[in-house]
């Protein structure tokens, strides 16, 4: 993964002398991002509340969400159940301020809906990837937790830092 990263780190700056590159769409590879979900989700916030009818439970204030190495922060996160009665939670969907991080890489958006069944993570709005010390960013992001594979569209923006040799 960082082989890869570098790699294409020098080609574009190789081609474009150090400039920003801009598209309509582009795809990742988020080994930080690899994870599994079915390991156990904690949550802690300043507040929960629970509606057993319609299998939701709201958490507000300073919400973080831990899955194995993978952390999700945001100020409000609406946890909604499978509708099997096992219990299991189905989907996770943050706002206000959403920061996902696993090992050296880092996605903030305004908005995230993580869905546990599938592994999937869609993050919407002023969206931003830090991988050390590049950055992506557009309007949506689609990662693959499985894969650790994504897909950033909505006038991508990369900024590319070239290795200095020390």
């Amino acid at each position: 993964m960082i082989k890869s990263i570098v790699a294409y780190a020098f080609t574009c700056a190789l081609l474009l002398a150090g400039q920003a590159v801009t598209a309509q769409e582009t795809a990742v590879a988020f080994s930080g991002l690899k994870h599994d979900s079915n390991l156990p989700v904690e949550i802690t916030a300043d507040q929960l509340s629970v509606d057993q009818a319609s299998g939701k439970a709201t958490f507000a204030g300073n919400v973080v969400i831990g899955q194995g190495s993978m952390r999700l922060t945001a100020g409000h996160v609406e946890v909604i159940y499978s509708s099997d009665d096992s219990g299991n939670i189905a989907i996770l969907d943050a706002s206000n301020g959403v920061t996902l991080t696993n090992g050296g890489e880092a996605v903030e958006a305004n908005s995230a809906r993580y869905d546990l069944n599938s592994g999937e993570v869609i993050l919407a709005g002023s969206v931003l990837l830090t991988q050390g010390s590049n950055a992506i960013s557009g309007d949506k992001m689609t990662i693959d937790l499985e894969t650790g594979t994504g897909l950033i569209d909505g006038r991508v923006k990369t900024i590319l830092q070239p290795g200095r040799v020390k």
